[in-house]
């Protein structure tokens, strides 16, 4: 068993926190950047000269990535090139201080440089290492390399997305990339509240990407199990929703309302000023409306596009019912409950001025997020981290960089 440990008070949730990120990308990085946006310590290790492939991928201002900042921030860069003895040298001593790692390295590159869970471990024994992949350390396809959206394919997801007619169509962002960075966040703190308040020892965590999608496929799996169901796209209809489709409005842009429950589509229908609907033997159940489901969305379609856009809101919002128009960025940037809820932060960089993005979520009522920091430079903390944590001048450093190791 490991001893709990006493950490050092901070003004954050999770000051305290040491972890290094030795990912690349998105999926491993931002489970990390998750950590860093509550107060955690996130040493951010890059390669020498070239650093993370995300700082060259745009879009760009005054050559900074926009991307690099948004799912950087909040952490500390330093440099330290891993194919190296020295290199890997430094990163065990670093280790010794860290409460955990995380990388997404194609699985068996860690053991080839002799940092598998055991040799770090070696090193502390308390350790957590986040391990993620495309698909899994253990498996015949576990040294394959796997992306996004090779994640949204083997995992089921982009097979039943868009419309039977057409070939499958991508997400709108790296989806699957951000599932197994939220799945790894919540991994992480697992292993660490298993370490330090249930008094256990350090893990090594073994997350796909693969299986973060089929994780949240609904019952895809049990309904082919059981019922021999292989679902096919829909297009925008889901069988849980009837009425249930993107409608078209008077002012020429695209609307989302879905409806569930009976007592919902009873209200619709009162809204609609045809309650007999709700009587009619299609549509009483929620059954019978999926088994209607074209000729319901059908009705429900040409009544919101005869409407008046206010007076559809106004009869929508009386009727208590879920629905959204389907907003672009333009649209979010000037939406007043986004702006009510400071949902959109504004981060100052030093060269470019101030940058939106996305804010931290969610909220807490005790101790603050933290705020904002601008991603860092290349080995920016260089110093502070090797000094700080492994106690090297300015000497040793310039002597490291020489010979390619930081």
């Amino acid at each position: 068993m490991t001893e709990k440990r006493t950490r050092a008070t901070g003004p954050h949730l999770l000051s305290g926190i040491r972890i290094l990120d030795l990912g690349t990308m998105v999926a491993g990085p931002v489970a990390c950047t998750l950590f860093a946006d509550y107060g955690a310590e996130v040493i951010k290790i890059e390669v020498p000269e070239r650093g993370d492939t995300v700082r060259d991928l745009g879009p760009f201002v005054e050559g900074e990535c926009l991307y690099w900042h948004v799912e950087a921030r909040n952490k500390k860069s330093i440099t330290l090139n891993l194919r190296e003895p020295e290199g890997q040298r430094l990163l065990c001593e670093l280790v010794r201080q860290a409460d955990a790692v995380v990388e997404n390295f194609r699985p068996g590159t860690l053991e080839q440089w002799g940092l598998g869970y055991d040799a770090l471990r070696a090193h502390n024994p308390g350790l957590v290492l986040l391990r993620v992949s495309g698909f899994g350390q253990t498996g015949p396809y576990r040294t394959r390399a796997g992306y996004d959206r090779i994640g949204l394919a083997f995992g089921g997801l982009l097979g039943i997305t868009g419309y039977p007619d057409r070939p499958p169509v991508r997400i709108g962002t790296s989806t699957a990339d951000y599932q197994t960075a939220i799945l790894g966040a919540f991994a992480l703190m697992t292993a660490l509240y298993h370490r330090d308040v249930m008094g256990g020892e350090g893990q090594e965590i073994d997350l796909s990407m693969y299986e973060s999608v089929i994780r949240f496929t609904e019952v895809l799996v049990p309904e082919y199990d059981r019922l021999g169901v292989v679902r096919k796209p829909r297009g925008n209809k889901h069988f849980a929703a009837a009425p249930g489709e993107h409608f078209l409005t008077s002012s020429g842009r695209y609307m989302i309302l879905t409806i569930s429950a009976d007592a919902g589509f009873q209200r619709l229908c009162v809204a609609m000023d045809r309650p007999e609907l709700a009587q009619d033997e299609k549509y009483a159940t929620h059954t019978r409306r999926w088994e209607n489901v074209d000729t319901l969305n059908a009705l429900i379609a040409q009544w919101i596009l005869n409407q008046p856009e206010d007076d559809l809101k106004a009869k929508l919002d009386e009727a208590k019912l879920a629905y959204s128009f389907i907003y672009g960025i333009d649209d979010i940037m000037a939406d007043p409950h986004y702006e009510a809820r400071q949902s959109i932060a504004t981060v100052t960089h030093p060269r470019i001025g101030p940058v939106k993005m996305a804010g931290v979520f969610p909220r807490f009522s005790g101790k603050p997020h933290k705020t904002i920091e601008p991603a860092p430079d290349l080995g920016q903390h260089n110093a502070e981290v090797y000094g700080d944590w492994l106690g090297l001048d300015e000497s040793a450093l310039a002597a490291l960089k020489a010979k390619g190791i930081v």
